[in-house]
């Protein structure tokens, strides 16, 4: 909870867990007397003879407490995400922003079933947004939720008080967790991430695992059962062993994303900087451009070129790009200083003085600038007193 939001959730998972396999709480009973009114408060006087209304009070209150902690931690305001982030949640129709975050949902849901393509990144075009419901990719919601509500009817309508409850206790496990990466309450700064999948892999587990043994006891073919399960285990165990290996450099990881999602800007930006990193200039041109191609607006990697340009004295193609990027992002402080080094190379003085003084107004506490920025003002005006380049001296000792 100190570090990540979903943390909070375990507390339900605590409430789910004592009333379902401590308290024996019958959940179709409760139903029934929902939909029938009945205001009959006998299960309530075991539960809380039991003490279960009293725990359930200890959850809540010191949940909120947290919740209220972290609240203010944060500023008491939620962080700002940008459309490349998170594009459904910017959509304009409510239509399109429903349809997409159910296709969301699904696209988690199969790589709990078959985490084959991974990527540390999945924002920047990776998932292209479905805009109308003539879209193939809308049958994936349909299956999710043809498969939850199969198991939502099964965990309320079985007689079986055993299988109501591990089905019960199974969905809670994977649903809950997952509810603050569902964009419900609030928007998140993510199309997907795998890390919101620890938690509700536990849910899935059960589930998987009730599922297996149900199949066991009405089939005779139980070591065909059996194989199916090891062969599960060792193909997740490989692929396990194959995301390590990728996980062990920066290379490794950038390169494995983009055949997952050759659509994604930043994919292409962090293999370019990597490259670069290396020295291998060349190459990281080819991919900053692809990720400008692909994201127009994608300021980092346009001030990665645009600093490759200026070393290779490609000046002029460095300053539109610097240029466009400050235009795009004002703020954008470490452009303002990039652009004026590249006005100074080609002896625009005023205008480069004007980007230095530009970027500290962003960026008040920055040494490089403030030396460039000095450095300038010593070559424009060379005949200067002590008295006139105070402000350059200042900078050094500063």
């Amino acid at each position: 909870m100190l570090c990540k939001e979903q943390g909070i959730t375990v507390l339900g998972l605590n409430a789910v867990f004592d009333i379902l396999v401590i308290g024996k709480l019958n959940v179709l009973e409760m139903v029934q007397k929902v939909l029938h009114k009945d205001k009959s408060l006998e299960n309530f006087g075991v539960l809380r003879n039991r003490g279960l209304l009293f725990r359930m009070t200890l959850l809540a209150s010191g949940g909120a407490g947290m919740l209220y902690v972290r609240w203010k931690i944060m500023g008491t305001g939620p962080p700002a995400f940008t459309e490349v982030d998170n594009p459904a949640s910017f959509a304009d129709s409510m239509l399109v922003r429903a349809i997409n975050y159910n296709y969301y949902y699904s696209l988690n849901a199969w790589l709990l079933l078959c985490p084959w393509w991974l990527c540390f990144d999945w924002s920047m075009g990776c998932v292209p947004l479905i805009k109308s419901v003539g879209d193939w990719r809308v049958t994936a919601p349909a299956a999710l939720w043809l498969c939850l509500i199969g198991l939502i009817c099964q965990a309320l309508c079985s007689e079986d008080s055993h299988k109501r409850r591990i089905l019960t206790l199974g969905l809670g496990f994977l649903i809950i967790p997952f509810l603050p990466a569902s964009n419900l309450f609030f928007r998140v700064g993510f199309v997907v991430a795998e890390r919101v999948l620890y938690l509700p892999s536990a849910g899935y587990c059960l589930l998987l695992t009730f599922g297996f043994g149900a199949l066991s006891k009405h089939t005779k073919k139980k070591k065909l059962i059996a194989g199916v399960i090891l062969g599960i285990l060792f193909i997740n165990i490989l692929r396990c062993m194959i995301r390590s290996g990728e996980w062990r450099n920066e290379e490794e990881l950038f390169r494995s994303a983009l055949s997952v999602c050759p659509l994604n800007a930043k994919v292409h930006y962090n293999v370019g900087k990597n490259l670069a990193d290396k020295g291998s200039q060349t190459a990281a041109i080819r991919y900053y451009r692809e990720a400008v191609r692909l994201n127009p607006k994608y300021v980092h990697a346009m001030n990665n070129l645009g600093n490759i340009l200026k070393e290779r004295n490609e000046l002029q193609e460095a300053e539109e790009l610097l240029s466009l990027a400050v235009q795009i992002q004002p703020d954008f402080a470490a452009a303002w200083m990039n652009l004026g080094i590249v006005q100074n190379s080609l002896k625009r003085f005023e205008a480069a003085e004007q980007s230095y003084r530009t970027a500290i107004k962003h960026r008040r506490k920055y040494p490089d600038c403030y030396y460039n920025l000095g450095r300038l003002v010593s070559v424009k005006y060379p005949e200067a007193t002590e008295e006139k380049l105070g402000f350059s001296l200042f900078i050094i000792k500063w």
